[in-house]
């Protein structure tokens, strides 16, 4: 076999194991980094690795549960009122907590993708629409669309007619969000959206 060929067979399977290795490799490092930074909170005070992450999920697990019940619900409303009336934190307790809310909450906003038309031209912007009534702007008619960028946590948000917004029915809005933040190269489950 010529060196030639032998050297595309090296660089083809260093290609195919780094095809097959990377992405696993960077999801159990995260995995990795998110238990040890956590497990790390309690470190200094019990020095047995993995129990400081058990105790600390199951604090979270714990605090969600007693949240269900009536008078811990009222408690945890008084805080909550509390730090969103304190000056100076209230504006960064109550940043944090719509993002959380965004996502998880009982106002999830990251729930209604749509095709947006933000160059009032022929290309489509993957997004969602986050706010319906932009009346408070001044804008009636408007609504407030979040654009993803592809491999990141940031987006753009732009306030466009609702007439340049398409609802996505095809596909759910967890694999819109996925098709958006890896730059379209997910497939997508569903049938493709028609324009």
């Amino acid at each position: 076999m010529p060196s030639s060929i032998r050297y595309q067979k090296f660089i083809q399977y260093f290609l195919q194991g780094l095809l097959i290795l990377g992405p696993a490799t960077i999801t159990v490092y995260a995995i990795y980094v998110v238990f040890d930074k956590i497990d790390n909170i309690l470190r200094p005070a019990i020095n047995i690795p993995g129990l400081g992450f058990i105790i600390i999920v199951g604090f979270i697990l714990l605090v969600g549960y007693l949240s269900s019940f009536f008078m811990m619900s009222r408690i945890l409303s008084v805080i909550d009122k509390l730090l969103d009336k304190t000056p100076g934190i209230k504006l960064f307790y109550s940043f944090i907590k719509d993002f959380f809310e965004a996502f998880a909450g009982s106002k999830k906003k990251f729930t209604n993708s749509v095709l947006a038309n933000v160059e009032n031209n022929n290309v489509w912007r993957v997004g969602f629409i986050t706010q319906e009534d932009m009346s408070r702007f001044g804008l009636a008619d408007f609504v407030a669309v979040y654009v993803p960028m592809a491999y990141s946590v940031a987006g753009n948000v732009y306030i466009i007619p609702k007439e340049r917004v398409r609802p996505i029915t095809n596909i759910s809005s967890t694999q819109t969000m996925k098709f958006a933040m890896s730059g379209g190269v997910t497939e997508v489950v569903e049938d493709a959206v028609k324009l």
